[in-house]
């Protein structure tokens, strides 16, 4: 399958460094949007990206120029709620920013509790020292830790910024607590939902991601097609680096996703 994405009926996109790169679109990615809807392809939004609400990550694509709903926009915060309700979980601890937090809220999960089930980590770029010293007693303490995504850094012009992972590994020197469990990309789940909801089969539709080891190894294990831009944080050499047989391994690789649907 080429980049023209032949028999593809819909795209999850991810988001930093795949349609944009920190405040500025990647070029061509307006121009990409509107080729799918010209074609029929539905388009979806896809992030790990924890410290916005669904509604700031509308606002934001918004304010580029994208039309986008709340219904487009599928977030490793809504993976992180489900996790939790099915573990009849409403009292948590939450290192996260406010836009998070009032998403947990919203479902019943207090995300300031004294007596926490358990400590919730996502990408807290409005963090303080405090939230952290406080989310630290509460694992020494037993309490357990879930993380919204794995994601190491957060892709930016400026290079890397620190993400959830590298807060895994802070908790980790700090307490000698790893997470029972992690949401997000790479599971599955965070799309098959959506596939089945709309009447497809998982071969039908593409993720589009910069990521080898969350958006194409998601892709691999939802068994969408899985495409790689490297407008963000993957490079030609990490992809040739992979052992044969990854997960991680991608079915089409372009610069971005201006050459796609082409």
């Amino acid at each position: 399958m080429g980049a023209a994405l032949e028999g593809i009926k819909a795209v999850f996109l991810d988001l930093d460094g795949t349609i944009y790169l920190g405040g500025e679109l990647i070029d061509g990615a307006l121009d990409f949007l509107n080729r799918c809807d010209e074609q029929g392809v539905k388009r979806f939004f896809l992030s790990n990206n924890s410290s916005r609400s669904v509604q700031q990550y509308v606002a934001k694509l918004e304010k580029m120029g994208i039309p986008a709903t709340e219904e487009d926009v599928l977030l490793s915060t809504h993976d992180c709620i489900a996790w939790l309700q099915r573990q009849d979980v409403t009292a948590t601890y939450c290192v996260g920013t406010e836009g998070m937090c009032e998403m947990l809220e919203n479902e019943g999960i207090a995300t300031r509790s004294e007596h926490p089930q358990y400590v919730v980590l996502g990408y807290d770029t409005e963090t303080t020292y405090e939230r952290l010293e406080t989310a630290s007693i509460h694992l020494h303490a037993g309490v357990p830790l879930m993380a919204s995504h794995p994601d190491m850094v957060c892709p930016s012009p400026d290079g890397g910024l620190p993400d959830v992972g590298a807060f895994l590994a802070l908790f980790k020197a700090t307490t000698g607590v790893t997470p029972v469990h992690i949401s997000g990309k790479p599971n599955p789940g965070m799309i098959l939902h959506k596939i089945e909801a709309l009447g497809l089969r998982p071969e039908e539709c593409a993720m589009v991601g910069d990521r080898l080891y969350t958006d194409i190894a998601m892709a691999n294990r939802a068994g969408c097609m899985g495409v790689l831009v490297l407008s963000g944080e993957a490079t030609e050499a990490d992809v040739g680096a992979l052992p044969e047989g990854a997960e991680q391994q991608p079915t089409l690789v372009v610069q971005s996703v201006d050459a796609l649907l082409r």
